[in-house]
């Protein structure tokens, strides 16, 4: 079990927004990892995604299974998989057409970054979406996996639909030690 989080770093996007939010030279001195986001996007839709590259791999070694759901009256939920994709996702984050100001939540955990397998992870996130086709909010968990057994150095966050990450988004890093 963990006893101690320690940050690495955070990284908060100016005026102007940025396509990407970068954590380089990870250091080895932890046993897992976790991230903490804080995003929008900024192109007009209602929710958007993450898209996670770990030591700049863009080769199609990444899969991914998720369960979704929305606050619609019908209670819809979602599930699937993708395979053979340049990138993990995580879900969901808001969009443009949010209520203004407000952010998409995810976290995501990465145990034994370090190891020699191959690397899954974990992620739940919650988008406020404020409309009428969602009912204000939309919710995703997804188990991912990086189908490489180097121990990740870097992380890189895109945005999935949008082409930047608005004013304030954010992202912290921290390292958890089991000892």
């Amino acid at each position: 079990m963990a006893t101690t989080y320690t940050l690495i770093a955070s990284s908060t996007v100016g005026s102007g927004g940025v396509s990407s939010i970068d954590f380089n030279s990870i250091p080895s001195t932890y046993t897992d990892l976790k991230l903490v986001l804080s995003l929008r996007g900024n192109v007009a839709s209602i929710d958007d995604y993450v898209n996670i590259r770990f030591n700049t791999s863009s080769g199609a070694n990444y899969s991914n299974r998720y369960l979704q759901g929305d606050g619609s009256n019908s209670g819809a939920a979602a599930s699937g998989s993708f395979t053979s994709q340049t990138y993990n996702y995580a879900f969901q984050i808001s969009g443009g057409n949010s209520t203004a100001s407000t952010f998409g939540n995810v976290e995501l955990y990465i145990p034994n970054y370090l190891s020699s397998t191959n690397k899954p992870s974990l992620s739940f996130g919650a988008a406020e979406t404020n409309g009428t086709v969602f009912n204000n909010r939309q919710i995703a968990l997804n188990a991912g996996l990086w189908n490489q057994t180097a121990a990740i150095t870097s992380i890189n966050l895109s945005v999935g639909s949008s082409t930047l990450w608005v004013q304030y988004s954010s992202a912290y890093l921290y390292g958890i030690s089991n000892a």
